[in-house]
């Protein structure tokens, strides 16, 4: 798993920290799943390369992880760490290429007409993960399928919500237009990092999505399953945090630093999701006033 790690120390993003409460071969195994995950996102983003041959690339990774998946011999070293990880844990082919057609969204799409539209996208960059995620951490009730679509999605507009600056400078608004159009907020304002007070409701909006989303996920987890979800609830954390964060200041992300929290509070959460799972507390991290 030498490549995967690799690739999962480098990120040093939210989802890597949050393997820190996993068993040794579970914590490995998701090492795996997100190096494929990165690996994706990277050929779908790197626009030094035109779009064509981005496009042929994830059509490689495609043909790649069916063979991986069909137990051959793939040809990429991270569908190599990943194809007993599929094995073990009977990680579905369809899955991957949902997220696969999630990322080539970004080669076509930059803009989104409505939420319909933008949850499929994080459906699928998003919720899919979560899918996968599921089956390595391993749970009882078939709810928790639920469990990982709501999850997922409450994780990814918090995300968008984020980085409206750092994909405006790509060209890109994920927020629904019609969204835009309900608080007259034109896209050139947003691609020029124009903050006003529509924007901030226009934010506030999708944030309350997002909250709705948190909500239906603490709702939804059997609680057979809460403590298998340990990783999952602690990213739940930690993006409910981010959120709460962008509310603090108005969702301004045009000027100032990128919105994150701080080593201590990561700490802070992962040591109280960890006591609250092991003591059988039922009291959310997230998706509460």
């Amino acid at each position: 798993m030498e490549v995967s790690q690799s690739i999962t120390r480098k990120s040093a993003s939210n989802l890597a920290l949050a393997f820190i409460l996993l068993p040794p071969e579970k914590r490995a195994a998701m090492s795996a799943l997100y190096a494929f995950c990165r690996e994706v996102d990277d050929v779908a983003d790197e626009e030094s390369v035109p779009v064509p041959r981005r496009r042929e690339q994830l059509a490689q990774w495609d043909a790649d992880i069916q063979t991986a998946c069909a137990g051959g011999e793939p040809m990429f070293a991270v569908n190599q760490e990943l194809r007993p990880v599929i094995a073990r844990h009977r990680l579905p082919l369809p899955l991957f290429q949902e997220l696969i057609r999630g990322v080539a969204m970004d080669l076509d799409t930059q803009r989104y007409d409505t939420y319909a539209e933008l949850e499929l996208y994080c459906y699928r960059v998003a919720s899919v993960v979560g899918l996968l995620s599921i089956e390595i951490f391993g749970y009882q009730d078939p709810a928790c399928r639920d469990y990982a679509i709501h999850l997922g999605k409450a994780l990814q507009l918090t995300n968008i919500l984020r980085d409206v600056g750092e994909d405006a400078t790509r060209g890109r608004i994920y927020l629904p237009q019609s969204e835009l159009t309900r608080f007259q907020v034109t896209p050139e304002e947003i691609l020029s990092g124009e903050y006003s007070e529509r924007y901030a409701a226009l934010a506030a909006s999708v944030a309350a999505r997002a909250r709705h989303f948190y909500r239906l996920a603490n709702d939804t987890l059997p609680a057979a399953d809460r403590r298998a979800m340990m990783t999952a609830e602690l990213m739940g954390s930690v993006y409910w945090r981010l959120l709460v964060k962008l509310e603090h200041r108005r969702f301004n992300v045009f000027t100032g630093p990128k919105t994150r929290l701080t080593k201590p509070q990561k700490i802070l959460l992962i040591l109280r999701t960890w006591l609250r799972l092991r003591t059988g507390a039922t009291t959310p991290n997230y998706g509460r006033p």
